[in-house]
């Protein structure tokens, strides 16, 4: 019987593992609006590429906000432990980390990206880049825009695996919105970004860049230990991200939000030296193991008239978030397509035949593997179900 033809729209991550997935019982056909594949995926991996993470799969699926039951039940039928299997097939050595988190030996998504890609090429997988979807002709043909001119395609089935919105050049800007009902999607929003402070002009030129390590960021009854890094508008870094949802909402509700940070979690309050405060506060405060960063933080509370006792702001200093950082500069977005908007199978409900999966779905999530996991994990239970519903029409 001739194998069906399924279109996979998108090559990143989530559009990969679905044609994998899809090309042993089908023709896969991969169209990749930018000139190669995974670029997003790449640029992630410059600094160590944090494919997924060890901890308890029960606590791994808290981490996601707004996923649908039948998402994290994707997560559970393909954990983290799959995903390490499948990396170590392709030749890449995995490693934890001491905080948990799960990277190539290599470090860099461009080893594991390239075998990778001779396994889809082996498979028979066709990848067609600069074919920038623009959505259905009136019979139900799918449109690209390709440098040779419009093409019309007529799959059997089709895969959505489009990107949130974030990181708009290197090819997921959300303009795939335009192509739904505006009732099935969520406006995008920055997730696993920065946010905006009032800092002074002296600790904005002085300590710009600055890190500030082995703290603790507490907002909403939820603390995150982990780094942040003094910016000249604001605080990134991955404590702050963490916390990015909550906060950013927060933000748009009140038009700011309350941080407080411990600069020394590892000691109680009254494990910290006695004579903080007194004139020689810059040298009490190196005593208690802050860095210089650190310090100045506790200076431009002081200089701004807050009397609180220096050990207390040293446990609980607080920060007044007042904006994230734009959609542009986030790591990954909120919102894309609503879960109401598809089934549990992951098929749009006003479009038989057609699957979603990866960051468009309306899911959010820290940095820390939770990201690429939830787009492998999707990307194949859509594919499966793909693979079930062409079966049953056969």
């Amino acid at each position: 019987m001739t194998k069906p033809l399924i279109a996979v729209i998108g090559a990143g991550p989530a559009g990969l593992a679905a044609a994998e997935t899809l090309a042993p019982a089908a023709h896969v056909r991969v169209f990749e609006r930018m000139p190669s594949p995974a670029r997003k995926f790449l640029l992630a991996g410059r600094g160590g590429l944090n494919l997924t993470h060890s901890e308890d799969l029960d606590l791994f699926l808290t981490r996601y906000r707004n996923a649908a039951p039948s998402a994290l039940r994707t997560i559970a039928a393909h954990p983290p432990q799959a995903l390490r299997s499948w990396a170590e097939a392709l030749g890449q050595e995995m490693f934890t980390g001491s905080s948990g988190r799960v990277f190539p030996r290599a470090m860099k998504a461009s080893p594991l990206l390239r075998a990778w890609l001779a396994r889809l090429d082996a498979m028979g997988v066709e990848l067609a880049p600069r074919h920038h979807w623009q959505g259905w002709t009136d019979d139900g043909a799918l449109r690209f825009a390709t440098p040779k001119g419009e093409i019309r395609l007529h799959p059997d089935a089709t895969i959505l695996a489009l990107g949130g919105a974030s990181w708009p050049r290197l090819g997921a800007d959300g303009s795939w919105r335009a192509y739904l009902p505006e009732t099935a999607t969520t406006p995008f929003a920055p997730s696993n970004m920065g946010f905006t402070v009032a800092w002074s002009e002296h600790l904005r030129t002085r300590h710009a860049g600055s890190p500030l390590k082995r703290i603790a960021i507490a907002f909403q009854g939820q603390t995150v230990r982990g780094e942040a890094m003094i910016t000249e508008t604001g605080l990134e870094g991955g404590a702050i991200y963490a916390l990015s949802g909550p906060l950013r909402d927060a933000i748009a509700s009140a038009g700011h939000a309350d941080i407080t940070i411990d600069l020394r979690p590892d000691l109680s309050l009254s494990d910290l030296p006695s004579g903080l405060g007194s004139r020689t506060l810059a040298n009490q405060l190196r005593n208690a193991g802050l860095t210089p960063a650190a310090i100045a933080l506790v200076q431009e509370l002081r200089h701004q008239g807050n009397t609180t006792p220096i050990p207390n702001l040293v446990k609980a200093l607080p920060i007044r978030l007042l904006a994230p950082a734009p959609l542009a500069r986030a790591i990954s977005s909120a919102g894309g397509l609503r879960w109401s908007a598809i089934g549990p199978d992951f098929m749009l409900h006003d479009r038989p035949g057609v699957f979603a999966a990866g960051e468009m779905l309306d899911w959010e999530a820290p940095t820390g593997g939770y990201l690429l996991q939830a787009c492998f994990s999707t990307a194949i239970a859509a594919s499966k179900a793909c693979l079930s519903w062409l079966e049953q029409r056969s």
